[in-house]
């Protein structure tokens, strides 16, 4: 064999001291949960290795103990390189202390800064991130002390009149990666997983880097039995085999769920359509937000309210007339959602983590439907750090900053509330206590005034209320019927917007039991 098999406890003494360690995985997909799991044991063992950089591109774990929560432990990380730390609160809580440097990049640009390693370059030049908190005149991606007294990651340029982002490159000295088989010569396969990540961008770099690559897979095969159409990482780059234990491989496919064929595309299911949902706030943005949708469009949705436009689309039969894009590489089928976002049931086809991002990065998606925390009167809106919690942005700048169209879609209010259709009006028995329209942003994740320079049309869909991106700032166009401007809306707002002279109460058919009749 031209690569070692050895164990989980084998491959953690693999990582010394001071060492930049890159790890693959989005959310749970491709997550190396045997080798990480081995670092945390030799850790808390020997207190060793210590003084760790972390690289990884999207958060990899399940918001408790999978994947990379497993070694955020103080002491043994002590810088970290990410796009995305929502479900890893281990690492959240050490960012919040202070117990680490913290830099949260673009997720895109993780996954581009990859390539780039590889290809010994000085960064990745673009203008994803400008007017955001990315932005060095802003933060520089600097989350906390430690990382603001740690250097730059970030230079603004001017290069022919036009400002760009220099994000730099740095070497990676170990990678924990995993794949589905391996053969005797260690090439990759990864035919049973249901998102590619950056399997082959971290194996690259850290290969060019003169680094180590160790994989986590499900089986060791025969030489020359892989059909090398599904090979994605020649043994060449792969240094330490490790065959996972089946409760760290077979109970680790996501965070949560085992293996599915119909995940990875190895078997096709009969599709389920979703039941038609009662008419809440949600339903009600995600029946504002399909009027947004044209027939052909490429279309990304967010997590959380933002998957009822995909539901919506569904109940009115037009689901085949859009393509859903999950920033994982995923287009078309049926978007998993929770812990398993990032995969689908019946894909149309599985793009690779940066590929997908080359694609975003050229304005190639027609319309984004993104989540809404905070958004101030400029039109910038903040997904990223908010309440004493740091998020991380994930594809969020890249996927916003060059959408065509970019609707934010989320209840006007935060908190616990009772809110009713009546009659085709609504109606506000209990409003959140929360106030998400806000003077001023913890954080700005996306800057209003460079979708103006752009041109970029933006909507705020809320239940009660849509707004736009106007040159001015924010534009109140539609109301519900039913509330009371005054009290229901800009009562709830630590701004008075403008308010459109045109102003209109949304589509009726929004507040109707029956199905909307959309034809696109």
């Amino acid at each position: 064999m031209s690569c070692k098999v050895i164990d989980r406890h084998q491959a953690a003494e693999l990582v010394k001291d001071g060492v930049t360690l890159a790890v693959s995985g989005f959310n749970g997909y491709g997550v190396p949960e045997e080798l990480l799991v081995g670092l945390k044991e030799r850790f808390l063992k020997t207190s060793s290795p210590r003084n760790l950089t972390l690289f990884h591109t999207a958060a990899c774990g399940d918001r408790g103990q999978r994947g990379a929560n497993h070694i955020g432990l103080e002491g043994l990380v002590t810088r970290l390189y990410c796009g995305h730390i929502g479900l890893e609160p281990a690492f959240s809580a050490l960012t919040v202390d202070n117990k680490i440097a913290t830099f949260l990049i673009p997720q895109g640009v993780c996954s581009h800064l990859l390539r780039a390693i590889a290809g010994k370059k000085l960064g990745v030049l673009t203008h994803v991130g400008l007017k955001t908190y990315a932005d060095p005149r802003m933060e520089g991606c600097k989350i906390n002390d430690r990382a603001r007294e740690s250097g730059d990651v970030v230079k603004l340029l001017q290069i022919d009149g036009r400002e760009q982002l220099l994000y730099y490159t740095f070497p990676i000295d170990i990678a924990f990666i995993r794949g589905s088989y391996a053969d005797e010569d260690g090439n990759i396969t990864l035919h049973r997983e249901a998102a590619f990540a950056d399997q082959l961008e971290i194996a690259a770099a850290v290969h060019n880097s003169g680094g180590t690559v160790v994989v986590h897979v499900e089986k060791i095969v025969a030489r020359g039995s892989l059909n090398p159409q599904l090979v994605k990482i020649h043994g060449f780059m792969v240094d330490y085999l490790v065959v996972g234990s089946p409760e760290n491989t077979f109970q680790s496919y996501t965070t949560g769920t085992g293996y599915n064929p119909e995940w990875s595309g190895e078997a096709r299911v009969p599709a389920a359509p979703r039941p038609a949902g009662a008419l809440t706030p949600r339903k009600i943005i995600g029946r504002r937000g399909a009027l947004e949708l044209t027939r052909g469009a490429l279309v990304n949705l967010g997590l959380g309210i933002p998957d009822q436009v995909s539901a919506v689309a569904e109940e009115e039969g037009i689901a085949d007339r859009i393509t859903l894009s999950i920033e994982s590489g995923i287009l078309g089928g049926v978007a998993l959602g929770g812990l398993d976002l990032g995969g689908a049931i019946n894909a149309g086809a599985m793009y690779k983590h940066p590929d997908i991002f080359d694609i975003y990065d050229g304005g190639g998606i027609d319309i984004t439907c993104l989540g809404l925390a905070q958004a101030d009167a400029r039109g910038n809106v903040n997904v990223s750090k908010f309440g004493g919690r740091v998020v991380g942005p994930g594809g969020f700048i890249n996927i916003s900053q060059n959408a065509k169209k970019v609707c934010y879609c989320g209840t006007f209010t935060a908190g616990k509330q009772q809110i009713e259709v009546r009659d085709g009006k609504l109606c506000i028995v209990q409003d959140g206590p929360g106030i998400k329209f806000v003077k001023e942003l913890e954080q700005v994740t996306f800057s209003g005034e460079y979708a103006r320079f752009k041109e970029q049309p933006v909507l705020f869909i809320t239940e009660r209320a849509v707004f736009v991106n106007a040159e001015n700032g924010i534009m109140l166009t539609e109301i519900a019927p039913g509330v009371d401007l005054e009290r229901d809306i800009i009562g709830k707002m630590e701004f008075r917007p403008l308010i459109s002279e045109s102003l209109k109460e949304m589509d009726a058919r929004i507040f109707r039991d029956s199905k909307m009749g959309l034809s696109l």
